[in-house]
Formats: structure tokens, C-alpha cells, sequence
């Protein structure tokens, strides 16, 4: 037996024969050309054509795994309509008078360089997109395509890296897991493996040779170990284990239908996270009490230009009405940071994180804003709609909104439109909004406190730094104290108050968010279910009581 150690990008017990997944890398020679023209004719029907490809990608990326997902197959193709990568091919091709293979091959590492480069984490994976877009071209100008895998029987994928194109190529129900030498866990790959549901691991320190390929192999998704040629008692043991896993979650689905309610009687609510209406059906499927973060600016990031009251008063209507009565909390534009959109034109920061985003962009451009509120507040009359507002820190940016609720709601009354002002709330996401809540709790109606940046701001730790992961702690006694200053100041003055980042699904953190007495968890609807367990199991006094003796 073999053991390798990666770290996991999604859990999960996989047993399979392993499949070294080779890429059809083609081999580009130079070679020497007087028709320049036609080299450029013979580059620009191979552009087309993988354009036409990634077209067809996006489409069954959108059916698989929904549109902010399947997203970077639209960048793909805005890529290979880049003008400075077109360019450098046509400038290669015309003063060095070589084939248009060769032209792209130097494109390609030369672009990927400069991005590999670049000291910004988000940029530097744009390498990996280059190069995919590039072999995507030279495959068509060698008359073939991508890889794939071809196999009867589910298998383990283990390739060196895995770009996002050739992960949604992958037939799911052939696919046990994949293991990476190389790769990022905030790639779109990885990305794209959690929504798919596949235990995956990068990093991994495996030989991609004929030692592994076809042999039984074991992923450990849960701590990042590969086995091949597992020993009888590591095979018996994940067997067991991966039974386990299937037995919970049978066990969870007689959960559904259940009230949320604590063996001593107190209620929580537990809401789901979406990124766009594709997410619905992952919703109802996991029986959320509704939904708590509807991630609003995917509708800006998938677009080209800004979306129109109308594209968004449809999306806005559909969910409301999906939802049938259930509370839907949309967050207004959430842009900036690591959310880049392009036609917003805004200029490059040092900072980023702390920079032009969020709630800055909208009371800065109020035309942008206007138009989101005039949508979400004609979308209220189709369902139990809520808004909350992001990057929060102080009354005055609270008392701005109110002022231009106030002129959206005269120009849609002057327009005689439909309209319902729903509930308003904010999001608690930085130490500042947390000093001030008491005073905040007063001028809305609900607090949903972002533990992603409020980890980020408190523990001054950049979280999309891998760096800094061991000193990124979400458990920190400082983000717990935030979390319940936050929860008993929203409470003095009546209102409710909940947690919609990543630390509301930490099964770790149920017990102790119910005795802080925090009223709604909002998590990815697969965390649905096991949350509910944990709620339904537990007396929160007596869990006080345990905790004050000990």
C-alpha cells in the first residue's frame, strides 16, 4: 500500500481504480511561412471555432451546476476575444513569418507568465485560463479536440491540474473523485467540484505514471489521503465509513418537514445561500425555511453591462414566487474586493478588501442603485421579499439609504407602479458595525452578520490569502464575542439577527449559536438538514448549564 497526502477541496469517501488522466498537450514546432495571411485566415476560423466549443460548455455547465458556476466559460471566450492576446498572435505570426501553432504556443506562455507573476492571488490563477484557452485553439488547429476520459466502469481522475472546461466535460456518473498534483482551492475548478458534489483533492503528492493508473486506490476526502493498493483493513474501514456516510444521509431526509425547534423549545430559522435562481431546486430539494442570502450581484458579474430594472425585477419575482411566502433576503450589489466586474470601470486598489465596494459603490452611483431598489421593491408584491445592505459601518450611511428609499418610492408612485417597501435589513460584517449595533439595531428591521469578512477584518487576516490560512481562524474568541455582542444588541431592541457567512454551517458552532441566542442560520442547502439534527438534539439550558460548570 501507498499512501499520498493532498489537501481536499471537497469531502466524501471514493473507492475506485484510479485513471491518470493525460492532456492532449499538442507538440508545436516552428515552422517558417511566406503566406502570413493565410496563417492568420487559418488562427482565426480555429478562434471561431473554440469559441463556438466554450459556447456549448457553458450551456451544460448552466444545466450541472447553474450560471455564477458556469460563468467562466463566458470568460473563457471574452478571453480569446482579448485584443492584446489577439494581437500578440497576428504580431507573431506577420514579423517572424511562422505558423500560426507557434504563435499561440508563445502567446500562451508569455501571457501565463505575466499572470503567474502578478502579486494579486486572483490574477495569478488567470495563468491556468490562458493556457486552457490556448490549448484549446492548437487542438483545433491540429484537427483534434480536448481530452477526455473514456471509461466504463466510475474511476478516480488524477491528472496534474484540471482546468474548469475539462471538469464539466467529465461524465458525472463516471466519476468517483479527482485528484490533482497541482491546482488552488479557490480555482474555478474547485469551485465547480463542490457544486458537483466530487471528492477532490489538490496538491497531492502523486506520481502520474503507470505506478497508480488502474490500480484500486481509496480518497479520503475528510483529511486528504489517497490510498492505492489499500491494505484489507484501510479498504474494510472506508468501506464501512463511506456506508456510514450514506446511511446519515438517508437518516437526514426524515428530517424534512420538521419544525426547527430545540428539545427545550426554541426556535431557530434555517435559510439557504444562492447565487442565482439555478439554485432553487437545491433549495426546495433541502426543505430551507426559506432563503437568507441571495447573492444579487451574480447578476451583474454575468452580465456584460449593467442589468436593467426589468432583467432584474424578472429575477427578483421569479424567486419570490418560487418561494411561495417564504422569506427571500436579497443583498443589494455586493461588488468590489475579490468581485471584479469589468464595465463598472473601477481602478485598481492596494487594498482592495478595504476598498471602493459594496454599499460605497451604490451610495456613490445612486442611478445603479436606484435602479436595484426600484426592481426588488416591484418584485415585494409577488412574495415575502427582505433586502439587506453590505459593508455597513456607520448611521449615515443607513439614513443615506433611507433617503433614496424615499425618492424610489415617489418615482414609482409617480409612475403608478406596484410597489411594497419589505423588510430592510444590514449586514454586520465589520468590528465597527458590531461597536455601533446597538445604535444600527434601531434603524432596521434585521442584522445578518457575514462572518467571512468579519473573521477578515477582526483577525486583520486576508482570507484570500493561502498564506495566512493558519492564522485565518473563524473560531477566535474575539469573532465568537462579535458574533454575540451583535446577536444581544439586535435583541435589545427588537429585532432578530442572524448569521449568513461560512461559520453558520460549522456543525462545531450549532450548540453554541443557539445559547447566544441567534435566530436564523442561513448555509449552502446540502448543511440544511444536518443543522436541523443538531437543533432538534438539543436542550440549550442545559448546554448553558454544562458550560458554565465547566
Amino acid at each position: 500500500m501507498k499512501e499520498y497526502r493532498g489537501k481536499s477541496v471537497f469531502g466524501g469517501i471514493a473507492i475506485g481504480k484510479i485513471c491518470v488522466y493525460r492532456k492532449g498537450e499538442q507538440q508545436v514546432k516552428r515552422v517558417k511561412t511566406e503566406d502570413t495571411d493565410d496563417e492568420m485566415q487559418r488562427y482565426t476560423r480555429a478562434k471561431e471555432e473554440a469559441v463556438s466549443q466554450l459556447k456549448g460548455l457553458y450551456d451544460k455547465a448552466v444545466k450541472e451546476v447553474g450560471e455564477a458556476n458556469a460563468a467562466i466559460f463566458e470568460i473563457h471566450q471574452m478571453m480569446l476575444e482579448d485584443d492584446d492576446y489577439n494581437e500578440s498572435v497576428e504580431n507573431i505570426i506577420r514579423t517572424q513569418k511562422v505558423n500560426a501553432e507557434y504563435a499561440v504556443a508563445a502567446t500562451s506562455d508569455n501571457f501565463s507568465q505575466m499572470f503567474a507573476s502578478m502579486e494579486d492571488e486572483y490574477m495569478r490563477e488567470r495563468a491556468a485560463d490562458v493556457k486552457d484557452i490556448s490549448e484549446r485553439i492548437l487542438a483545433v488547429l491540429g484537427g483534434g479536440s480536448k481530452s477526455t476520459v473514456n471509461t466504463e466502469e466510475p474511476v478516480i481522475i488524477l491528472a496534474d491540474d484540471l482546468a474548469p472546461s475539462e471538469t464539466v466535460q467529465l461524465d458525472k456518473d463516471k466519476v468517483l473523485s479527482f485528484v490533482t498534483v497541482h491546482g488552488s482551492v479557490n480555482s474555478h475548478t474547485a469551485i465547480l467540484a463542490r457544486t458537483m458534489g466530487i471528492p477532490a483533492l489538490i496538491g497531492t503528492d502523486i506520481p502520474l505514471d503507470d505506478r497508480v493508473d488502474g490500480k484500486l486506490a481509496v480518497v479520503d476526502g475528510a483529511d486528504g489521503t489517497v490510498y492505492v493498493d489499500p491494505d484489507p483493513e484501510i479498504l474494510t474501514e472506508m468501506q464501512k465509513r463511506r456506508q456510514e456516510e450514506e446511511e446519515k444521509k438517508e437518516l437526514l431526509q426524515q428530517l424534512k418537514g420538521k419544525e426547527n425547534i430545540t428539545l427545550d423549545g426554541k426556535k431557530v430559522m434555517l435559510y439557504a445561500n444562492i447565487g442565482n435562481i439555478k439554485d432553487l431546486a437545491t433549495v426546495v430539494q433541502n426543505d430551507a425555511g426559506g432563503i437568507g442570502l441571495f447573492r444579487s450581484e451574480f447578476i451583474y458579474l454575468e452580465k456584460e453591462d449593467y442589468p436593467t430594472e426589468e432583467e432584474q425585477f424578472k429575477i427578483y419575482k421569479t424567486v419570490a414566487e418560487t418561494m411561495a411566502g417564504k422569506r427571500v433576503i436579497i443583498r443589494t450589489l455586493d461588488i468590489g474586493a475579490d468581485k471584479k466586474c469589468g464595465y463598472f470601470h473601477m481602478d485598481d486598489e492596494d487594498n482592495p478588501a478595504l476598498g471602493y465596494r459594496a454599499i460605497r459603490i451604490c451610495l456613490t452611483r445612486p442611478q445603479v442603485f436606484k435602479t436595484q431598489l426600484r426592481a426588488l421593491f416591484r418584485a415585494a408584491v409577488y412574495g415575502n421579499l427582505a433586502v439587506m445592505y453590505p459593508m455597513i459601518t456607520s448611521l449615515w450611511e443607513i439614513r443615506r439609504i433611507k433617503e433614496i428609499v424615499e425618492e424610489v418610492k415617489a418615482e414609482l408612485e409617480e409612475q403608478n407602479m406596484d410597489y411594497r417597501i419589505p423588510e430592510q435589513g444590514i449586514m454586520i460584517e465589520t468590528p465597527a458595525a458590531v461597536m455601533v449595533s446597538a445604535d444600527l439595531a434601531e434603524e432596521v428591521d434585521f442584522f445578518s452578520i457575514g462572518t467571512n469578512d468579519l473573521t477578515q477584518y477582526t483577525l486583520a487576516v486576508d482570507r484570500q490569502n493561502p498564506q495566512l490560512d493558519a492564522f485565518y481562524d473563524p473560531h477566535h474568541p474575539a469573532v465568537l464575542a462579535m458574533i454575540r455582542m451583535t446577536v444581544e444588541n439586535a435583541h435589545r431592541a427588537g429585532i432578530w439577527a442572524g448569521i449568513c457567512g461560512e461559520l453558520g454551517a460549522d456543525l462545531t458552532l450549532t450548540r453554541e449559536f443557539l445559547a447566544m441566542g441567534v435566530d436564523e442560520l442561513s448555509v449552502s442547502p446540502g448543511r440544511i438538514l444536518p443543522i436541523r439534527k443538531i437543533v432538534l438534539e438539543t436542550d440549550v439550558e442545559e448546554y448553558k448549564r454544562k458550560k458554565n460548570a465547566d
